[in-house]
């Protein structure tokens, strides 16, 4: 099986990389040739020029910031879908809307290609580790032939629909980008009644307030220093519009995830789009 990966930032060489320690040839593209090379040197890879020479694959992974990179390469005439042989399989793991999930997988169904959303619950670090959690939503036919590749990856779970897996993740996201919000804005106050952010860090970690985000990012939060970047304020905010997004199209309310955009738009716009997500609690020195 010739794997075609499209992808090399944080998650998707996370992902290769597992790809590479099972063994499994892979064609590597990247906008950014040399990472797509360096990561290819690290099992049985080949770094690509151009995307299309992906559509001589057997199956197809993407893996990538925005839904609108998909949208232009993959599909109409000139796109990889319309290259890729009948019977082959495309797996989507970018976070992404429902709506452009929908037009790629009609883009597979025309070309008699299975279609699987994908979409991931957690960090690079556990993608590396193939222990990522693994929104799986198709039609039982071709989630039965993805499955054995996705448990490969990590903990794929299926969740119904390829429009249940895109809103299982953008909840996810809206859920922990406002948790977030909340542990800046604790951290802000805690620092202006003239509390060691540390200190408050240790305490809040014995309680209630604790959480993933806690784990993952309160010492950044209590330094102050974001450049660990685990993922990129940038594409917070993109994930946090989407679902707002999808919560107006279903007509409900939803004014905490609302304010949380609020705040990484300001946060983006004060510079901070580069730095890890929990800069949006960027405190000033």
């Amino acid at each position: 099986m010739l794997i075609g990966f499209w992808g090399a930032g944080l998650m998707g060489s996370g992902l290769l990389r597992t790809l590479l320690r099972h063994g499994h040839e892979v064609l590597i593209f990247s906008r950014d040739l040399q990472k797509a090379q360096k990561l290819a040197s690290e099992g049985k890879g080949q770094a690509v020029a151009s995307i299309q020479e992906l559509a001589k694959a057997d199956v197809l992974i993407s893996c990538v910031a925005r839904p609108q990179y998909l949208k232009e390469a993959l599909l109409g005439p000139n796109g990889v879908h319309a290259a890729m042989r009948k019977g082959s399989l495309h797996i989507e793991c970018s976070t992404i809307d429902p709506e452009s999930a929908l037009l790629l997988c009609e883009s597979c169904h025309k070309q008699g290609i299975d279609y699987v959303q994908a979409t991931l619950g957690k960090t690079p670090a556990m993608a590396e580790k193939a222990l990522e959690p693994i929104f799986a939503g198709a039609d039982a036919k071709a989630l039965e032939r993805a499955w054995p590749l996705l448990e490969e990856l990590g903990k794929p779970v299926r969740v119904g629909s390829i429009e249940a897996s895109c809103a299982a993740k953008l909840l996810s996201n809206l859920i922990g980008m406002t948790n977030i919000c909340v542990l800046a804005e604790g951290f802000k106050l805690g620092t202006r009644l003239g509390l060691d952010p540390k200190v408050l860090l240790d305490v809040l970690m014995d309680t209630g307030a604790r959480s993933f985000q806690m784990d993952t990012r309160g010492s950044m939060l209590a330094d102050n220093t974001f450049d660990d970047v685990k993922f990129r304020l940038a594409l917070a905010v993109k994930d946090v519009r989407l679902g707002c997004e999808m919560a107006e199209a279903s007509k409900t309310a939803v004014p905490f995830f609302s304010e949380a955009l609020s705040q990484f738009r300001a946060a983006e716009a004060q510079g901070l789009g580069d730095l890890d997500c929990a800069a949006v609690g960027k405190r000033d020195k």
